[in-house]
């Protein structure tokens, strides 16, 4: 026995805190009387009384009830005070003098010595005539045999209320309760009296409705009249139930020591050692979410958190209908399957609302609650929480619908979905019998079939739910008709035949008859409006023929004459190499893509200054993108450009035919009046000279990246010069013109200038030079002669920029004589210093030796002389071959600056550039 409670009544029983007294009959006791167990005090009126009553078996404490005669106890009570006397004031037809008693309401606590203790007190006025004068002490015999029962083990005390844990080999039996610490919660066995079987549940412990939240063995009831109890295994640690001293059912199955279960305040009932939880009420719902709860999946644990409907109102068994989270782009919606079928949705959820559903999360009431979805690699759920103390729950019914258990509304279709979408806004659409409508349904009503009209079936399958009884008769095209067929709500009967019924018998039993489609004059009127839509439509449809025929017709006469335009373009007398080009049978244009006007309109954001990327002789080049999400850069030819149509012509054809990983690719043109545009691929990090002359910028690129950057622009020259399908002459290779992918690797661009070669022609001569100051060989700007040599001399100015990170236009001071970088360079190298001409921000990131490599191969392709200098496949052997004895290089074709004022000039070692610009020259007279 506990042994709190055996001092306390050890304590009542020796201080005479308890009255046995023994007189019966009278309204009044005086000294040395008693009032014991049996007897009664009775006012002179008959109404009210006071009588004493006893535990079972004449154990316990004694109490003093106020009873109406042949009534119910109306007050459990002990007497504590008798000796004040008013008027009375709760029953105006009692005119006597009565008594005020201070009465301690007694909390009945289910153990199996019936003791109750004292709660909360409060003051009770009974009316009656009579007076207590003196308290009795309590029979000693009694105490002794009580005392003798305590000592022996004899009382045994299962769980009582107010208890919220239970531990291994401890019982929470068919009387006794668990209650959650904050008391917001009971868990405890309950019976169905329709059904009369037993279930282990958890519930609201202030809900007048008694409705159950949680239910552990849905699908495994227990009979009312055989001891059940929960209780936790002594050796394996699974928590269970037990029915009759036999297993009914195992609640969790993973094994531990010493685990304990308790209730929380939440209403989740975790099973839990010190050191894990090993099970928990809230992976395991029923019919029911509460705040907390998560509905959704798992995809790491495969676990999936869903609510499943009871069969019926009145059996728990797992019903026909599950609630699930259904994840969309956005949010997600809630999903309600018919054994496994979508049946209705409740919309996505936006600002904290159901878009079907918006009353169930109502902001403008008090019922309302806060939902948080949360989606990661591993999980995908919602949930929610609340800010008031109601009983909030979700609860899935019978039929489907979603009950707001703190204001009792439902959402869901009203009366069923059928398949088609004349049940907005829930129900989802879905295939039905063809011998039944769009307007057909089931309605709720009081007839009487005949039975020589409609027969009736039955199906006693206790597992058939109201909504499985529906499919079945709206699946079947003779039934007219169905209901339950148990009091409990499950079973099916159905009619079949004809839909004739009366409905003038009020006693009849409400079924869910057939309603059928509109009348006849209803469909005309159906009839009428489908017509006229139609007609509606056929004209719409009529107009937008004769527009989209017009907008053809001017598409086509517009293709037409860009194709001419570019016809004409590509056999213009300015363009004298085109007829060297391999012949295929195209013309060459058809090998371009050719772009609407609005295209890139549309992919330029109408030429924004935002999407320009910079400005060249040709005219501005801007960054697009096309419908397709494919990133471009377009290059507009400038209306007051002087040399822009002969390099649009140029480009036009020899991009098409050029194919190499180092080249830039062409993707297109668009011609639209006097608007001419060449479209190419778009490199996110733009030309070289943004890095290499840039003090920030060109960190970035380490010693490693500045070769892999030569290494391909030689490969692309190479190309050029010796692999292509024709010899081109790139004649404007700088650093403005390597663009530079995502990946760094370097691409040749801008072959306005470039020119053909013949396969036996090795140089030519032109009277119109073109190019950029500085990368242009000496032969081609005096002379106006270029060759594939032209482009070596233009590498190799690349290359003493790439490596000192200094422009070619920079002027240094060397014996009182300005430089440009070339000579600078020649000035190092034969004073032995040439590590100097090194890019500071290289570090040592750099061999000494591989440096000078490259300083010594950049030298021999600026010679002066173009039969001195290498070819391409010399210059690749050159920067790949460190075996390779490389000669010794000459007096290179630099030049002085002119016209520098002496104060601009500074020492050898800091360079100060003079000219930023990098413009192409479009004509350069030859002397």
């Amino acid at each position: 026995m506990n042994p709190v409670l055996f001092l306390i009544f050890t304590f009542l029983c020796s201080g005479g805190g308890l009255d046995f007294p023994s007189v019966k009959g009278i309204s009044t006791i005086g000294p040395g009387e008693e009032l014991n167990y049996g007897s009664l005090l009775k006012s002179d009126v008959a109404s009210p009384a006071v009588a004493v009553s006893g535990c079972a078996g004449g154990l316990g404490f004694n109490y003093i009830s106020y009873r109406q005669p042949k009534a119910d106890v109306i007050c459990l009570s002990t007497l504590k005070d008798s000796t004040n006397t008013q008027e009375s004031k709760t029953d105006p037809n009692n005119l006597q003098k009565h008594h005020t008693f201070q009465i301690k309401v007694l909390k009945f606590y289910p153990v199996r010595t019936n003791i109750f203790f004292p709660s909360s007190t409060f003051h009770c006025e009974i009316v009656h005539n009579f007076a207590i004068k003196k308290k009795i002490p309590m029979n000693p015999v009694l105490f002794l045999i009580f005392t003798f029962l305590c000592s022996r083990g004899g009382l045994d005390f299962p769980l009582a209320a107010g208890i919220s844990t239970i531990g291994p080999g401890e019982e929470l039996n068919s009387g006794s309760f668990l209650e959650s610490d904050g008391g917001n919660f009971t868990l405890g066995f309950f019976t169905i009296p329709q059904t009369n079987y037993t279930y282990l549940g958890i519930w609201y412990t202030n809900d007048d409705q008694g409705r159950k939240v949680w239910v552990a063995n849905p699908n495994t009831p227990l009979n009312n009249n055989v001891a059940a109890a929960l209780t936790i295994d002594n050796t394996t640690g699974i928590l269970k139930i037990n029915s009759g001293g036999n297993l009914v059912l195992n609640i969790s199955n993973q094994e531990a020591a010493n685990p304990t279960a308790r209730l929380e305040d939440s209403g989740n009932l975790v099973l839990r050692t010190e050191k894990q939880s090993l099970w928990q009420s809230f992976d395991n719902p029923t019919n029911t979410l509460l705040p907390g709860m998560k509905l959704g999946f798992n995809t790491a644990t495969g676990q999936n958190w869903t609510l499943t409907s009871w069969n019926s109102d009145y059996v728990p068994a797992s019903g026909a209908f599950t609630l699930g989270w259904e994840p969309t782009q956005d949010s997600g919606q809630l999903v309600v399957y018919l054994r496994g079928e979508r049946y209705s949705i409740s919309g996505p959820l936006k600002d904290q609302a159901f878009e079907f559903m918006p009353g169930l999360n109502d902001l403008w009431t008090p019922y309302h609650c806060n939902f948080s979805v949360v989606s990661n690699n591993d999980e995908e759920y919602l949930t929610f929480s609340v800010i008031n103390g109601r009983l909030w729950m979700w609860e899935l019914t019978p039929i489907g619908n979603l009950r707001d258990g703190a204001n009792s509304r439902e959402y869901g279709p009203d009366g069923f979905c059928y398949g088609y979408e004349s049940v907005p806004p829930y129900c989802v659409t879905s295939e039905f019998p063809r011998c039944r409508s769009s307007n057909d349904k089931f309605e709720e009503k009081r007839v009487n079939f005949l039975p020589t009209i409609a027969t009736s079936e039955y199906e006693e399958n206790t597992s058939l739910s109201l909504t499985d009884c529906m499919e079945r008769c709206w699946n079947n095209c003779s039934c007219v008709a169905f209901t339950v067929l148990n009091s409990n709500g499950t079973g099916c009967k159905t009619w079949t035949g004809k839909l004739e019924y009366s409905t003038d018998d009020p006693n009849a039993s409400k079924i869910y008859v057939l309603v059928q489609g509109s009348s006849s004059k209803g469909k005309m009127w159906i009839w009428i409006v489908i017509a006229v839509v139609v007609s509606l439509l056929m004209l719409i449809v009529g107009i937008f023929c004769c527009l989209r025929i017009r907008k053809r017709r001017f598409e086509g006469e517009e293709k037409k004459r860009r194709i001419q335009y570019l016809k004409e373009l590509t056999t213009s007398d300015s363009f004298n190499g085109v007829h060297h080009i391999e012949d295929d049978g195209t013309q060459g244009h058809h090998d371009l893509k050719i772009l609407s006007f609005a295209s890139i309109v549309e992919a330029t954001n109408n030429f924004s200054r935002e999407n320009k990327l910079g400005q060249g002789g040709f005219g501005p080049v801007y960054k697009g993108t096309l419908q397709v999400e494919r990133e471009i850069a377009v290059k507009r030819l400038s209306r007051t450009s002087g040399q822009g149509l002969v390099e649009f012509k140029n480009e036009l054809i020899l991009i098409a035919k050029l194919q190499h990983k180092n080249l830039v690719r062409v993707l297109g043109c668009c011609i639209h009046g006097e608007e001419k545009m060449l479209v190419y691929e778009y490199l996110p990090n733009k030309s070289l000279d943004s890095f290499i002359f840039d003090s920030t910028k060109r960190k970035l690129l380490d010693w490693k990246m500045r070769m892999i950057i030569i290494d391909g622009i030689a490969q692309g020259l190479l190309y050029l010069h010796k692999y292509s399908r024709m010899r081109v002459i790139h004649r404007d290779l700088k650093a403005s013109n390597i663009l530079l992918d995502e990946n760094m690797n370097a691409k040749i661009s801008d072959f306005g200038m470039a020119r053909i070669f013949k396969q036996n022609e090795t140089e030519a001569v032109t009277n119109r030079v073109v190019g950029t100051y500085g990368y242009m060989s000496p032969e081609y700007a005096m002379e106006g002669t270029f060759s594939e040599k032209s482009d070596v001399f233009s590498f190799g100015v690349l290359i003493l920029e790439i490596v000192s990170g200094r422009r070619n236009s920079s002027f240094y001071n060397a014996d009182n004589r300005p430089l440009n970088l070339i000579g600078y360079a020649w000035e190092l190298w034969k004073e032995g210093t040439a590590l100097e001409l090194k890019d500071p921000t290289l570090g040592d990131s750099c061999a000494e030796n591989e440096l000078l490599r490259i300083i010594h191969v950049g030298h021999l392709c600026v010679q002066e002389g173009a039969t001195d200098r290498p070819t391409m496949s010399d210059v690749i052997s050159m920067l790949n071959n460190e075996t390779m004895v490389l000669p010794a290089p000459t007096r290179p074709a630099f030049f002085t600056g002119r016209n520098v004022p002496r104060t601009a000039m500074s020492s050898k070692s800091k360079p100060q550039d003079c000219s930023t610009n990098n413009l192409t020259a479009s004509t350069i007279e030859p002397r």
